[in-house]
């Protein structure tokens, strides 16, 4: 009996041993899944890839996607796509099936076609693809990432796509059943090389005693025989018993862990969910991002300076700056002296102020310095709405000798032009304050807004104005300077405080002091009037752009003027 039941642990534990080996080999599980999208879903213009798949098992996915002709697949921030797809009808791809095997696709309905997404301000990187397209899904920066898929935004979106996930490649019963196979092996080895109780009683002659003489064991040897030998099986057998369960408890826990699955990353879980504070309150735009729209910028506004056509600026420059410059193209066209407005170079970039502000329209500022900007010069960029691109609406460089208050890069708050939150003046206020201060000699900002000593844009600005009247014999003249509405920007500074910037319209207003009496104007101005010379009296305009600093709130020192400059864009007579 004892023979058999050591050969049935032997067997039992050999086939235990190799069921683990086995898990580790030849059952081993695939070190990837491959999901496919339904055949049978409607198709549809647009197609978002939800953010979450991108870590619903862990690890690198990649897409495989057919179709017919070209296509793209753009990564953006999850509100981005959102935003850009809008009302228009789309599929969502939003989780795993249960198996693993398909991927659940969501039907939204809607408008029928959309603008092509090619080019799209709101992409931080973009495939193009003719037919095929292999993608590996990563990360460009923190936080969350959807992705976008479409033809030219009228045609059907590819539907045959394909993900390849990490697959769950642990067997938490493999190593727990290699160590029982080899306990009950040697247990069963152990009850054929170990001697049962009383194997080993000495033979005593008729009438003797088991102590006698005659007897090789006496009663101490037998006791310690007794000791090593006795209920040899059934101690063994609550060794192995026990060793087995303590590896049973501690990998049963271990499996029902695994097995659990996390509530977060929950296949098919939904696209819906509120974003996270990452992609809620980051910056608009990453670096990278910044970096080829301003090239385009650059691109296109020297494309207008050199061929002096204010059409090659229409998909890059907009508001005040595409008024300036062409006024400056119909100028220069016809008076060969006149000065170019200062070009926009993308070569040196200084410094980047990025909104993190989500909702539209969003606003950022650059600081670049190139081949002809004598001093650095902020570009302002609006971006109206999430199917436009950003567009160049304000240049002013420097002023000589100041310094440019520091700004968060990683994404500032942006305030409204009336709000007041912790400053001492409102954007609004700023600008007030500096076209009263430009308009009036005796301002009652004169104390409260400053420039440096070597940028003295204002304290010019009131001696010509001063000049005009005291030279101009013939004529009655006012100046104006007036805050543009709605076109202050107003970012949140380091310190608290905010750097304001915004447009002026300056107005040049002359009347003859008597009849008969004329008014002269320069070459340039002549341009935009028709003639150079007045009887009845004539209106010059020019364009303001200017940034302002204003300290935070409990400061004792002054605004400062810390950007400006001036272009002509009207003149009439009257």
């Amino acid at each position: 009996m004892r023979f058999k039941t050591a050969v049935a642990l032997v067997l039992l534990g050999l086939l235990t041993l190799l069921a683990g080996i086995g898990q580790k080999t030849v059952w081993a599980p695939a070190e990837t899944v491959t999901a496919t999208a339904p055949a049978d879903a409607k198709a549809a213009p647009l197609t978002v890839i939800d953010q979450k798949l991108r870590t619903v098992e862990g690890g690198t996915v990649t897409i495989k996607v057919k179709g017919e002709g070209n296509f793209l697949l753009a990564a953006g921030r999850p509100d981005d796509v959102t935003a850009w797809v809008g009302k228009t009808a789309h599929n969502t791809v939003t989780g795993l099936s249960e198996d693993k095997k398909s991927l659940q696709v969501e039907r939204t309905d809607g408008e029928a076609a959309a603008p092509s997404p090619a080019g799209s301000d709101l992409w931080v990187s973009s495939e193009n693809a003719s037919g095929e397209l292999d993608y590996t899904w990563s990360a460009p920066a923190d936080g969350e990432w959807s992705l976008l898929l479409a033809s030219d935004g009228k045609k059907p979106a590819p539907s045959s796509i394909s993900m390849t996930f990490p697959n769950d490649t642990s067997t938490p019963w493999a190593v727990p059943l290699m160590v029982i196979g080899a306990l009950l092996m040697l247990a069963g080895a152990a009850l054929l090389v170990l001697k049962p109780k009383g194997g080993n009683r000495g033979i005593s002659g008729r009438g003797g005693s088991a102590a006698g003489p005659g007897n090789p064991f006496t009663k101490r040897a037998k006791a310690a025989v007794k000791t090593a030998t006795g209920s040899s099986s059934s101690r063994m057998s609550v060794i192995v018993a026990a060793s087995t369960a303590a590896l049973l408890a501690g990998t049963g826990a271990a499996a029902q862990a695994s097995q659990t699955p996390d509530p977060a990353a929950t296949p098919g879980a939904s696209s819906t969910a509120a974003p996270t504070a990452d992609a809620g309150g980051g910056p608009v735009l990453l670096d990278a991002q910044f970096r080829r729209i301003l090239e385009q910028v650059a691109s296109a506004t020297d494309s207008g300076d050199a061929a002096k056509d204010s059409k090659k600026l229409a998909t890059r420059v907009a508001g005040s700056e595409l008024e300036v410059r062409t006024q400056n193209y119909k100028i220069r066209s016809r008076v060969a002296s006149y000065d170019a407005r200062m070009p926009v170079r993308a070569t040196k970039l200084l410094t980047t102020v990025v909104t993190s502000k989500r909702a539209w329209p969003r606003q950022v500022l650059a600081v670049t310095q190139g081949e002809g900007n004598v001093v650095p010069q902020l570009l302002t960029l609006v971006q109206k709405s999430p199917r436009e691109n950003y567009k160049l609406v304000g240049t002013s460089p420097l002023q000589p000798g100041t310094t440019f208050p520091s700004i968060a890069r990683n994404g500032t708050e942006t305030l409204a032009a009336g709000d007041k939150s912790g400053l001492l003046y409102s954007g609004q206020e700023a600008l007030s304050g500096l076209a009263d201060r430009l308009s009036n000699e005796d301002s009652t900002f004169k104390s409260k807004l400053v420039e440096g000593e070597s940028s003295p844009y204002i304290a010019d600005t009131l001696s010509y104005q001063a000049d005009v009247v005291k030279s101009g014999v013939n004529g009655k003249f006012a100046f104006t300077h007036k805050v543009v509405p709605d076109s202050a920007v107003v970012f949140r500074t380091a310190d608290g405080g905010a750097l304001v910037l915004g447009r002026l319209t300056f107005n040049f207003d002359g009347t003859p002091k008597s009849e008969g009496d004329k008014l002269s104007i320069g070459n340039d101005a002549a341009v935009l009037a028709g003639g150079k010379e007045t009887t009845s009296g004539m209106v010059l305009n020019f364009a303001e752009s200017v940034a302002v600093y204003v300290p935070p709130t409990g400061s004792k020192d002054p605004m400062k003027l810390v950007a400006a400059t001036r272009g002509l864009v009207g003149a009439s007579f009257k």
